[in-house]
């Protein structure tokens, strides 16, 4: 069963190399549909991290932030042509506004109305644990990050809302999407049944 994705991406560079191979190797395994979505800052980090050709190369249909409408995610969420929404990875300024029910970009306001429309969302925030990260920048030096109290309480607000699901780490996409495939070959399976006992002489 082909399993349809919207997959956002911000202006995190932290895990972004990450996020880029394992949705590549899950593409290829799984024959996925995926198309991309950069925000403003993402397209941004993508082409400064000169990932930008890999991501295009490995998924031709990706599209930047004109407006929060445009390109016009939300109406695809709403209608249900995509599975579910993925941020990966995702900054603080994206949780915060999710978790405070702003929706003045694209992945925001994509990430609300996919929660009305009661599509699920996961979302991995590169700021989620007190303490210190260390990230790797554009060519390989290494920067330490404090993280910040109020970036870690949005991400708990996150925790608690419907219909999203904040992720650890980005191999923790690998079982949801096989969680997916297998809930959607047990409606197929079941509606191919139901079908079958409605022509069947009685």
């Amino acid at each position: 069963m082909t399993i349809r994705i919207a997959w956002g991406i911000t202006g995190c560079g932290d895990h972004l190399k990450e996020s880029l191979d394992v949705m590549k190797e899950l593409t290829i395994e799984h024959d996925l549909d995926v198309r991309v979505f950069l925000s403003e800052a993402g397209e941004m980090v993508v082409k400064w991290y000169k990932l930008y050709k890999e991501l295009k190369a490995s998924f031709p249909k990706t599209y930047s932030e004109r407006s929060p409408n445009v390109p016009f995610l939300v109406g695809d969420l709403q209608l249900g042509k995509y599975d579910f929404l993925l941020i990966m990875p995702s900054t603080s300024n994206t949780v915060g506004k999710i978790a405070a029910g702003i929706s003045d970009t694209l992945l925001s306001n994509a990430a609300a109305m996919a929660m009305k429309a009661k599509v699920r969302v996961y979302i991995f925030p590169a700021d989620q644990k007190s303490g210190e990260i260390t990230t790797d920048l554009p060519g390989g030096k290494k920067l330490t990050l404090t993280m910040r109290d109020v970036d870690i309480e949005a991400v708990d607000k996150l925790r608690k809302m419907p219909f999203i699901t904040v992720m650890g780490h980005p191999d923790e996409i690998r079982d949801i999407i096989r969680n997916h495939i297998e809930t959607k070959e047990i409606i197929h399976s079941s509606s191919v049944k139901e079908k079958n006992r409605e022509i069947e002489p009685g």
